[in-house]
């Protein structure tokens, strides 16, 4: 979604993806080369080839639970990795890097909605990783000069509209964000949708998550970069709706936008699950003139019911 929004504010793309969890045939906006960040020579051959002005990364495992059981997978990839990354970038003079961080740095909330000053104290090796990122551009911009914005996402969701007849949308194997699996079981009726803990102190008892549109997260990465285009410090914005919906309200949406039935299942709370995490996305709308054009859950989840019916 980010090179499709970079293609079309005329800027030339080249994206760089092992295909580990990407797809091939959504390579098509702007130049494909298949490689991976582990591999220095094929970077640094990437660099010598292009005159890039900028890079933007999104290539790191982002699976929470499985960080816990397999954090040297989650250390080599979304830390030596970007090592690598900078490293090449440092040696080819390129020094704007949008990077894609988390709301998982903050780990428990401490106050509620959560701004850019919120303690970073993350619970999972997943944070720690992308924290650990956050903590080398503030290293490299003050040694070498490589200006950064870190963007700290809460939940994406949703798919470019069927209007843009773009073609990519949510794919994921195995899948665990909750609109899809909810969206995939207005299709199945086979399929069940588990509610993971039905007694927090919320308002129905189910966690309450700040979904925020792939496409309005994508705008987010072009007016920062072209921030930094400007001259500006190096920062870090955070990405959300500042509105939050339980699992609950997501799920009877979804059922509203479908018009169909989902099977539900009450389980356990999962370890770790902070009963509400909700955004304050302020700055970024103030210093970049971020606007969303997906603000409403209904609308987000539209679009996503859009791209998983095009499935078949």
């Amino acid at each position: 979604h980010a090179a499709m929004a970079l293609d079309k504010a005329g800027y030339e793309v080249v994206i760089f993806d092992n295909l580990s969890t990407g797809h091939e045939e959504f390579m098509h906006f702007g130049k494909g080369v298949v490689g991976d960040l582990a591999d220095k020579n094929a970077l640094t051959d990437l660099f010598d080839r292009h005159d890039f002005a900028a890079v933007m990364h999104f290539a790191a495992h982002a699976y929470v639970g499985e960080s816990v059981f397999e954090p040297a997978k989650y250390y080599r990839n979304n830390v030596v990795n970007t090592l690598n990354l900078l490293e090449v970038m440092k040696a080819h003079d390129v020094g704007c890097f949008i990077f894609s961080s988390t709301c998982a740095t903050y780990g428990d909330p401490v106050q509620l909605p959560i701004t850019e000053t919120h303690p970073q104290n993350p619970v999972n090796p997943y944070g720690r990783t992308k924290l650990a990122v956050e903590w080398m551009l503030r290293d490299f911009d003050r040694a070498y000069g490589m200006k950064y914005c870190a963007l700290r996402y809460f939940n994406a969701a949703g798919a470019a509209p069927q209007e843009m007849n773009a073609g990519i949308g949510e794919i994921h194997t195995p899948e665990t964000h909750l609109i899809p699996l909810v969206l995939q079981a207005a299709l199945d009726p086979g399929k069940t949708v588990k509610v993971f803990g039905t007694d927090y102190d919320t308002r129905d008892g189910s966690c309450i998550r700040d979904y925020v549109h792939v496409c309005d997260l994508a705008d987010a990465h072009i007016l920062s970069m072209e921030r930094l285009f400007a001259g500006e410090a190096s920062t870090v914005y955070n990405l959300g709706n500042g509105d939050g919906y339980s699992v609950k309200e997501v799920i009877d949406c979804a059922a509203k936008v479908t018009g169909r039935d989902i099977a539900v299942q009450a389980s356990p709370r999962r370890e770790g699950d902070p009963a509400t995490l909700v955004g304050n996305a302020e700055k970024a709308r103030h210093e970049l003139g971020w606007k969303q054009n997906f603000s409403s859950l209904d609308a987000i989840i539209g679009t996503a019911w859009d791209w998983e019916q095009s499935l078949g």
